[in-house]
């Protein structure tokens, strides 16, 4: 007789396939927190999702948007701040005008109508955004030029000078940075270290006037101000080394100050990333330590690095004011420490505004940059 296999029991317990109500709930009509914990769980590939994407509505036209509405606003400040605070400064140009060739008061008030001082604040003021607006910054006091010329003639030697010294600060500082972090407590370390927290601490013109006694007196083996030497051209190979050695001196006084600051920077986001586990897990799949360090560690501790090199290139570029001064280079530095002493008003505001705007979009493009670097940005 053949054993029967049907299970007495089997009525008892539930088809697998079927759903099974819980106590206190109608199985015909499901709780929402049950319906909610269904739809969770019917992605049939969850993986699928990128985290590095912005989420919905994070565009990066929504993102830029943002960023260049804080930047307009920014200079607008610097425009109202840059017209308003010049008017605080001691002396009066019209009457330092007068003291150089003897003027009798009618002829100073005519002067002074040309110059536009007699009209109210409030007039001067309109008249300066419409001048920015199209373009026309007035004229100088001293150089009886167009304040736009001006500043269009002396804005490339401030970029020879600061865009040399920032390629040199960068590359230096950055070098030096990381290998002082992967031999930290060396005596590599200990050297990079205090040297460059000694140079962080000097004033720019005060090494810059060492440099200039030193090597420009004393020893006489570098020209002591200017871009070149009168009646040379600059394009030609005798004029291309003049320069070179005419850049010598002030780009090594910005450079000692501004390098050290990556140098700090850049070790100390390497000696965090050193600690990380990512790095342990290259060091086992046979990577040298050279390769963990360059291929690894240092790409990662850019991303922080990547917005203080931004910010310190507007920031050098307004800085070369005084080493500009002090090697009678003849850039935008140059200019406005003689429109200071004037002081000529058109051209104070002319390269207040100029600086300011440098500095602005560099801290933009860092905000830009910094967002497609670090996905986390993306992500805020």
């Amino acid at each position: 007789m053949s054993t029967p296999t049907h299970d007495p029991h089997s009525g008892d317990r539930p088809d697998r396939g079927t759903d099974t109500a819980t106590p206190g709930t109608d199985p015909t009509n499901p709780s929402p927190a049950s319906a909610k914990g269904t739809a969770d769980t019917a992605d049939p590939n969850p993986a699928a999702v990128d985290m590095d994407e912005p989420p919905a509505g994070g565009s990066f036209a929504r993102y830029f948007l943002r960023k260049l509405g804080g930047a307009a606003t920014s200079m607008i400040l610097v425009i109202v701040l840059g017209f308003f605070a010049f008017r605080l400064l001691p002396g009066d140009p019209v009457l330092k005008i007068a003291k150089e060739r003897p003027m009798s008061p009618a002829q100073i008030a005519e002067l002074r109508s040309q110059y536009g001082l007699d009209k109210p604040v409030i007039v001067q003021f309109w008249d300066y955004l419409v001048g920015i607006v199209t373009g026309d910054l007035g004229e100088s006091y001293v150089y009886r030029k167009s304040v736009s010329s001006l500043i269009g003639e002396y804005l490339g030697p401030t970029l020879l000078l600061t865009g040399t010294a920032a390629v040199i600060a960068i590359a230096l500082g950055l070098w030096l940075g990381q290998l002082s972090a992967w031999r930290r407590n060396s005596l590599f370390d200990k050297l990079a270290s205090s040297t460059s927290l000694i140079f962080w601490s000097v004033p720019t013109f005060w090494l810059g006037l060492i440099l200039l006694m030193i090597f420009g007196g004393t020893l006489q083996w570098l020209p002591t101000g200017g871009m070149i030497t009168p009646g040379l051209d600059p394009w030609s190979p005798a004029g291309i080394i003049d320069v070179i050695t005419h850049l010598i001196l002030p780009v090594v006084s910005l450079v000692a100050v501004v390098y050290a600051q990556f140098l700090m920077i850049m070790r100390a986001s390497l000696l965090e990333e050193m600690s990380e586990d990512y790095l342990t897990t290259a060091r086992a799949k046979g990577l040298t330590e050279d390769e963990v360090r360059r291929r690894h560690a240092v790409p990662n501790a850019l991303l922080p690095t990547v917005t203080v090199v931004f910010l310190h290139i507007g920031g050098l570029v307004a800085g070369a004011v005084t080493v500009e001064a002090v090697f009678s280079w003849p850039g935008l530095g140059k200019l406005t420490f003689e429109a200071i002493r004037g002081p000529d008003l058109p051209l104070l505001q002319g390269t207040f505004v100029v600086f300011s705007a440098i500095i602005i979009v560099m801290n933009l493009a860092a905000d830009i940059v910094y967002r497609f670097l670090d996905p986390r940005v993306r992500r805020a």
